[in-house]
């Protein structure tokens, strides 16, 4: 069973987008969003006393008065009113999927796609930019972790969830697309061009700070491969015998529970709860089954770096490392993308992706409502020099004594 926290990834989510869409997470973005693959079955129809006379008058009054009713299929109304219903619930997270959206989502999900780099979410009712992938256009184009998109071409995202500005984002590598983005700071928004392309997701990269005694692991975001790769980063630090480490989780818009889980029984021993999960069911406590490595980083300082772009997965492992008192937390408030979905198949190709449950803290904090709290902050407006091109990993090492 696969969790996703990202995201378009929970692929521990957020929608992703590239337009990274669900990194859903969604294999990415909203884990933070889980993912779960559920056979589906026909059943009793649901006993409700909801009066249905109405919605079969408007399927009528379409035939009759609209004026190219006929060039709108039976089938593509029925459609359109699933994703109403569903629009109900007033979760973003929560869509439908057409059968062409459906192979669309599941094209993303294997990581083949063309889009601009962008992890999104809802934020206060806004579609917002949890992070840029590094090194995709969105990135290179200036987008920033807490823009808000307005519109996307001509259309407004009021509304709008994650999956259809996705769609929207979505396109042919060299094809553009117009954002207009407000941003604390601009005295209004701004139109920023983005010129698609294919994306290619960076995981790990590593940086030896000979001078403070310190080792940076910074982790772009939660698939498969993830654990396997910061094993090796993790090892790398420990045969290079310095003290500390920084596990930079910024703008990591999340990915597979799985692979945050793995990756916190480096640091944790077995047993230990790494993220509740909470929803109709009773609460499910998700633990280290295999804890390989805490005896190995005993007598070293462990900070976490993270900031608003970081999200789903991403807080998962940053609460769980600073609640059990492995690591401090510092940076910003993160971004808080703490929803858990299942994506349901259905007839005729077609699908939902549904929030079944939210995530909690260790020590209950829920993660979707606020984000969490470091216990140091840094400042993150200090604007990168070529001598100084990341300012605030230069705030966090100066921590280190």
């Amino acid at each position: 069973m696969k969790y996703f926290t990202r995201s378009f990834f929970i692929i521990t989510s957020v929608a992703v987008i590239f337009a990274f869409g669900v990194y859903v997470g969604y294999a990415h973005g909203p884990v933070v969003d889980r993912i779960t693959n559920v056979s589906s079955k026909e059943g009793p129809l649901p006993d409700t006393d909801a009066d249905f006379s109405e919605f079969w008058k408007i399927w009528q009054l379409i035939d009759q008065k609209y004026p190219t009713a006929q060039k709108t299929t039976a089938q593509d109304r029925v459609y359109g009113s699933i994703k109403g219903l569903l629009s109900s619930l007033g979760d973003p997270y929560t869509t439908f999927f057409t059968p062409q959206e459906n192979r669309d989502f599941q094209t993303e999900v294997s990581g083949a796609f063309e889009g601009v780099g962008l992890e999104i979410g809802i934020k206060d009712n806004i579609l917002t930019v949890i992070a840029p992938i590094k090194n995709t256009p969105a990135d290179i184009a200036g987008i920033k972790a807490g823009d808000q998109i307005l519109k996307i071409d001509d259309t407004l995202t009021a509304d709008m969830t994650t999956d259809a500005a996705v769609r929207l984002m979505r396109g042919k590598k060299g094809t553009s697309v117009n954002l207009t983005i407000a941003r604390s700071g601009f005295a209004e928004p701004k139109v920023i061009t983005v010129v698609r392309d294919t994306i290619h997701l960076p995981t790990v990269e590593t940086i030896d700070v000979v001078n403070k005694n310190a080792y940076v692991i910074k982790l772009f975001t939660f698939t498969d491969q993830s654990p396997v790769l910061f094993e090796s980063a993790l090892q790398q630090f420990l045969d290079s015998g310095r003290k500390n480490l920084i596990i930079d989780l910024r703008n990591n818009p999340g990915g597979y529970l799985d692979a945050a889980v793995k990756i916190a029984g480096w640091f944790l021993p077995e047993g230990q709860v790494v993220v509740k999960e909470i929803g109709k069911d009773p609460v499910k406590d998700v633990v280290i089954d295999r804890s390989p490595g805490p005896n190995s980083i005993k007598n070293k300082t462990i900070y976490v770096l993270v900031n608003q772009g970081s999200a789903s997965a991403s807080e998962i492992l940053a609460g769980a490392l600073s609640e059990h008192n492995v690591a401090t937390l510092i940076g910003e408030r993160t971004f808080g993308k703490g929803s858990v979905q299942e994506l349901i198949p259905l007839e005729g190709d077609t699908s939902v992706k549904i929030t079944v449950a939210k995530w909690y803290t260790p020590n209950g904090v829920s993660i979707s409502e606020k984000g969490l709290t470091p216990k140091i902050l840094l400042k993150q407006d200090i604007k990168p020099t070529p001598s100084d091109p990341d300012p605030v990993l230069t705030q966090a090492l100066a921590l280190i004594k």
